[in-house]
Protein backbone atom coordinates (compact mmCIF):
# COMPACT_ATOMS: atom_id res chain seq x y z
CA UNK A 1 0.00 0.00 0.00
CA UNK A 2 1.01 3.05 -0.76
CA UNK A 3 1.69 5.90 1.64
CA UNK A 4 -0.11 8.91 2.39
CA UNK A 5 0.85 12.50 2.54
CA UNK A 6 -1.79 14.78 3.73
CA UNK A 7 -1.77 18.37 2.66
CA UNK A 8 -3.94 20.39 5.70
CA UNK A 9 -4.54 23.71 5.35
CA UNK A 10 -6.62 26.90 4.65
CA UNK A 11 -7.42 28.30 0.70
CA UNK A 12 -3.45 27.90 -0.94
CA UNK A 13 -3.77 24.20 0.39
CA UNK A 14 -7.30 24.16 -1.40
CA UNK A 15 -6.30 25.37 -4.32
CA UNK A 16 -2.75 23.58 -4.63
CA UNK A 17 -3.55 21.43 -6.96
CA UNK A 18 -5.02 23.90 -9.45
CA UNK A 19 -2.43 24.21 -12.72
CA UNK A 20 0.68 25.07 -11.41
CA UNK A 21 0.20 24.14 -7.55
CA UNK A 22 2.56 23.00 -5.06
CA UNK A 23 0.32 20.31 -4.20
CA UNK A 24 0.11 18.90 -8.39
CA UNK A 25 3.96 19.39 -8.65
CA UNK A 26 4.43 17.46 -5.31
CA UNK A 27 2.08 14.65 -6.47
CA UNK A 28 3.91 14.55 -9.37
CA UNK A 29 7.03 14.07 -7.61
CA UNK A 30 5.57 11.30 -5.71
CA UNK A 31 4.03 9.58 -8.68
CA UNK A 32 3.49 6.19 -8.14
CA UNK A 33 5.43 6.12 -4.72
CA UNK A 34 2.97 7.87 -2.33
CA UNK A 35 -0.47 9.57 -3.02
CA UNK A 36 -0.75 12.96 -1.91
CA UNK A 37 -4.25 13.91 -0.23
CA UNK A 38 -5.55 17.42 -0.03
CA UNK A 39 -7.34 18.32 2.58
CA UNK A 40 -7.03 22.73 2.30
CA UNK A 41 -10.61 24.56 3.28
CA UNK A 42 -10.96 28.08 2.49
CA UNK A 43 -10.90 31.02 5.15
CA UNK A 44 -10.24 28.43 7.50
CA UNK A 45 -7.76 29.43 10.51
CA UNK A 46 -6.56 26.91 13.17
CA UNK A 47 -9.42 27.56 15.37
CA UNK A 48 -12.17 26.31 13.21
CA UNK A 49 -9.38 23.30 12.00
CA UNK A 50 -9.43 22.12 15.21
CA UNK A 51 -12.97 20.82 14.65
CA UNK A 52 -11.94 18.57 11.42
CA UNK A 53 -9.18 16.88 13.27
CA UNK A 54 -11.25 13.48 14.36
CA UNK A 55 -12.91 13.59 10.61
CA UNK A 56 -10.06 13.73 8.86
CA UNK A 57 -7.76 12.03 11.51
CA UNK A 58 -9.26 9.45 12.90
CA UNK A 59 -7.40 8.55 16.09
CA UNK A 60 -8.24 4.32 14.98
CA UNK A 61 -7.34 5.03 11.97
CA UNK A 62 -5.49 1.58 10.51
CA UNK A 63 -3.71 3.73 7.88
CA UNK A 64 -2.79 6.64 9.17
CA UNK A 65 -0.88 9.70 6.65
CA UNK A 66 3.20 8.78 6.37
CA UNK A 67 3.42 12.98 6.69
CA UNK A 68 1.17 15.81 7.06
CA UNK A 69 1.55 19.55 6.13
CA UNK A 70 -0.40 21.98 8.11
CA UNK A 71 -0.12 25.53 6.49
CA UNK A 72 -2.79 27.75 8.80
CA UNK A 73 -2.02 31.56 9.88
CA UNK A 74 -2.75 33.62 6.51
CA UNK A 75 -6.36 34.09 8.03
CA UNK A 76 -5.69 33.70 11.86
CA UNK A 77 -3.30 36.77 10.91
CA UNK A 78 -6.38 38.85 9.74
CA UNK A 79 -6.27 41.92 11.97
CA UNK A 80 -9.13 42.69 14.52
CA UNK A 81 -11.78 45.09 13.72
CA UNK A 82 -11.22 44.77 9.86
CA UNK A 83 -13.25 43.26 6.88
CA UNK A 84 -11.42 40.13 7.57
CA UNK A 85 -11.75 40.23 11.31
CA UNK A 86 -13.84 37.20 12.18
CA UNK A 87 -11.11 35.05 10.75
CA UNK A 88 -8.60 36.90 13.46
CA UNK A 89 -7.38 34.43 15.95
CA UNK A 90 -4.72 36.08 18.53
CA UNK A 91 -1.39 34.92 18.19
CA UNK A 92 -1.23 33.36 21.77
CA UNK A 93 -3.94 30.96 20.10
CA UNK A 94 -2.78 30.16 17.01
CA UNK A 95 0.29 28.89 18.90
CA UNK A 96 -1.45 26.53 20.65
CA UNK A 97 -4.11 25.65 18.48
CA UNK A 98 -0.72 24.57 16.03
CA UNK A 99 0.49 22.64 19.16
CA UNK A 100 -3.22 20.64 19.66
CA UNK A 101 -3.08 20.13 16.20
CA UNK A 102 0.83 18.68 16.07
CA UNK A 103 -0.71 16.80 19.47
CA UNK A 104 -3.20 15.10 17.89
CA UNK A 105 -1.87 13.60 14.99
CA UNK A 106 1.17 12.61 16.58
CA UNK A 107 -1.28 10.09 18.69
CA UNK A 108 -2.94 9.17 15.56
CA UNK A 109 0.89 7.83 14.41
CA UNK A 110 4.00 8.84 16.54
CA UNK A 111 6.19 8.18 13.31
CA UNK A 112 4.04 10.50 11.09
CA UNK A 113 6.53 13.00 10.05
CA UNK A 114 4.48 16.59 10.36
CA UNK A 115 5.39 19.53 8.70
CA UNK A 116 4.44 23.31 10.14
CA UNK A 117 4.22 26.02 7.14
CA UNK A 118 4.25 29.25 8.10
CA UNK A 119 2.02 31.68 6.08
CA UNK A 120 3.17 33.63 3.44
CA UNK A 121 4.07 37.54 3.55
CA UNK A 122 1.40 39.74 2.39
CA UNK A 123 2.02 42.55 -0.06
CA UNK A 124 -0.19 45.23 1.08
CA UNK A 125 -0.44 47.34 -1.88
CA UNK A 126 -1.74 44.17 -3.70
CA UNK A 127 -4.64 43.30 -0.78
CA UNK A 128 -5.64 46.59 -1.07
CA UNK A 129 -5.65 46.30 -5.04
CA UNK A 130 -7.65 43.47 -4.80
CA UNK A 131 -10.36 44.81 -2.27
CA UNK A 132 -10.73 47.66 -4.65
CA UNK A 133 -11.50 45.29 -7.60
CA UNK A 134 -14.24 43.47 -5.42
CA UNK A 135 -15.75 45.81 -3.42
CA UNK A 136 -14.67 49.13 -5.20
CA UNK A 137 -15.54 52.66 -3.23
CA UNK A 138 -16.85 50.25 -0.57
CA UNK A 139 -13.39 49.25 -0.30
CA UNK A 140 -11.79 49.58 3.39
CA UNK A 141 -8.88 52.27 3.74
CA UNK A 142 -7.19 50.54 6.30
CA UNK A 143 -5.63 46.98 5.46
CA UNK A 144 -6.97 43.80 6.92
CA UNK A 145 -3.65 42.03 6.51
CA UNK A 146 0.33 43.55 7.27
CA UNK A 147 3.79 41.92 6.31
CA UNK A 148 4.51 42.58 9.58
CA UNK A 149 1.35 40.64 11.41
CA UNK A 150 2.31 37.81 9.43
CA UNK A 151 5.54 37.86 10.10
CA UNK A 152 4.65 37.42 13.74
CA UNK A 153 2.40 34.56 13.00
CA UNK A 154 5.19 32.96 11.51
CA UNK A 155 7.76 33.60 14.16
CA UNK A 156 5.95 31.90 16.36
CA UNK A 157 4.84 28.86 13.95
CA UNK A 158 8.89 28.11 13.76
CA UNK A 159 9.42 28.65 17.30
CA UNK A 160 6.46 26.01 18.19
CA UNK A 161 8.28 23.48 15.70
CA UNK A 162 11.48 23.55 17.34
CA UNK A 163 9.38 23.19 20.80
CA UNK A 164 7.27 20.19 19.44
CA UNK A 165 10.50 18.89 17.43
CA UNK A 166 8.89 18.52 13.88
CA UNK A 167 10.04 20.48 11.03
CA UNK A 168 8.66 23.75 9.12
CA UNK A 169 9.01 25.84 6.43
CA UNK A 170 9.36 29.58 7.21
CA UNK A 171 7.81 30.54 3.75
CA UNK A 172 7.51 34.31 5.40
CA UNK A 173 11.47 34.66 5.14
CA UNK A 174 12.31 32.66 2.35
CA UNK A 175 10.10 34.44 -0.50
CA UNK A 176 11.33 37.97 0.77
CA UNK A 177 14.82 37.03 -0.12
CA UNK A 178 13.74 37.52 -3.65
CA UNK A 179 13.88 40.89 -4.97
CA UNK A 180 10.32 41.54 -6.66
CA UNK A 181 9.01 39.31 -4.15
CA UNK A 182 5.84 40.94 -3.77
CA UNK A 183 4.27 40.34 -7.09
CA UNK A 184 6.55 37.84 -7.94
CA UNK A 185 5.15 35.28 -5.52
CA UNK A 186 1.52 36.73 -4.84
CA UNK A 187 -1.23 37.22 -7.24
CA UNK A 188 -3.78 39.34 -5.23
CA UNK A 189 -1.36 40.14 -2.05
CA UNK A 190 -2.23 36.39 -0.19
CA UNK A 191 -2.61 33.17 -2.72
CA UNK A 192 0.05 32.04 -4.46
CA UNK A 193 1.24 32.66 -8.31
CA UNK A 194 2.70 29.94 -10.45
CA UNK A 195 5.91 31.14 -9.11
CA UNK A 196 4.70 31.57 -5.58
CA UNK A 197 3.83 27.74 -5.69
CA UNK A 198 7.08 26.60 -7.00
CA UNK A 199 8.68 28.17 -3.88
CA UNK A 200 6.31 25.85 -1.60
CA UNK A 201 6.72 22.44 -3.85
CA UNK A 202 10.53 23.26 -3.39
CA UNK A 203 10.77 23.30 0.26
CA UNK A 204 8.34 21.09 0.92
CA UNK A 205 9.87 18.64 -1.53
CA UNK A 206 13.30 19.70 0.19
CA UNK A 207 11.83 18.92 3.80
CA UNK A 208 10.54 15.54 2.86
CA UNK A 209 13.56 14.17 1.68
CA UNK A 210 15.79 15.18 4.14
CA UNK A 211 13.28 13.52 6.75
CA UNK A 212 12.91 9.82 5.17
CA UNK A 213 10.64 10.47 2.10
CA UNK A 214 12.94 10.85 -0.45
CA UNK A 215 10.99 9.85 -3.78
CA UNK A 216 13.94 8.49 -5.19
CA UNK A 217 15.02 5.97 -2.77
CA UNK A 218 10.77 5.07 -2.15
CA UNK A 219 10.16 1.93 -3.97
CA UNK A 220 7.23 1.56 -6.97
CA UNK A 221 4.21 0.51 -6.10
CA UNK A 222 4.21 -1.74 -9.03
CA UNK A 223 6.72 -3.27 -11.09
CA UNK A 224 8.81 -0.79 -13.67
CA UNK A 225 7.57 -1.61 -17.15
CA UNK A 226 11.49 -2.41 -17.30
CA UNK A 227 11.34 -5.11 -14.95
CA UNK A 228 8.52 -7.20 -16.63
CA UNK A 229 9.64 -9.92 -18.84
CA UNK A 230 7.70 -9.75 -22.06
CA UNK A 231 7.95 -13.78 -22.43
CA UNK A 232 7.30 -14.13 -18.70
CA UNK A 233 4.88 -11.21 -17.38
CA UNK A 234 3.47 -13.21 -14.04
CA UNK A 235 6.69 -13.45 -12.59
CA UNK A 236 7.84 -9.75 -12.13
CA UNK A 237 4.36 -9.46 -10.34
CA UNK A 238 4.66 -12.15 -8.21
CA UNK A 239 7.79 -11.59 -6.64
CA UNK A 240 6.53 -8.01 -6.24
CA UNK A 241 2.77 -8.72 -5.24
CA UNK A 242 2.63 -12.19 -3.64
Amino acid sequence: MRPRIFLFGDSITEQSFRSGGWGAALADTYSRKADVVVRGYGGYNTRWALFLLHHIFPLDSLNPPAATTIFFGANDAALKGRTSDRQHVPVEEYKDNLRKIVQHLKKCSPTMLVVLITPPPIDEAGRKSYAESVYGEKAMNEPERTNEMAGIYAQQCVELAKELGVRSVNLWSKMQESEGWHKKYLSDGLHLTADGNAVVHQEVSKVLREAWLSPGEMPYDFPHHSHVDGSNPAKAFHDRCL
